[in-house]
């Protein structure tokens, strides 16, 4: 099921690292998150509702954001 927040997801298992694109543009990466944990969000139907249960305020993060000139790294 679509997300009215999220716009798309994906992970690079190598440095355990998934980048989330918001519908409003911005993109973060949050930090050390488990595979274990990317697969359980990627079979849920709310990936918004999941998100902000499972991994918002739970993994370091910091915002990428095309055109962002500073890159602050969030715990």
């Amino acid at each position: 099921m679509p997300s009215a927040v999220i716009k798309s997801y994906s992970y690079d298992p190598a440095q355990q690292k998934m980048e989330i694109v918001y519908h409003s543009g911005k993109v973060y990466h949050y930090l050390d998150v488990p595979e274990k944990v990317f697969k359980e969000m990627r079979s849920t139907m709310t990936k918004g509702i999941w998100f902000n249960k499972h991994i918002k305020g739970k993994y370091a993060f910091k915002e990428v954001t095309p055109g962002t000139s500073q890159q602050k790294l969030f715990i």
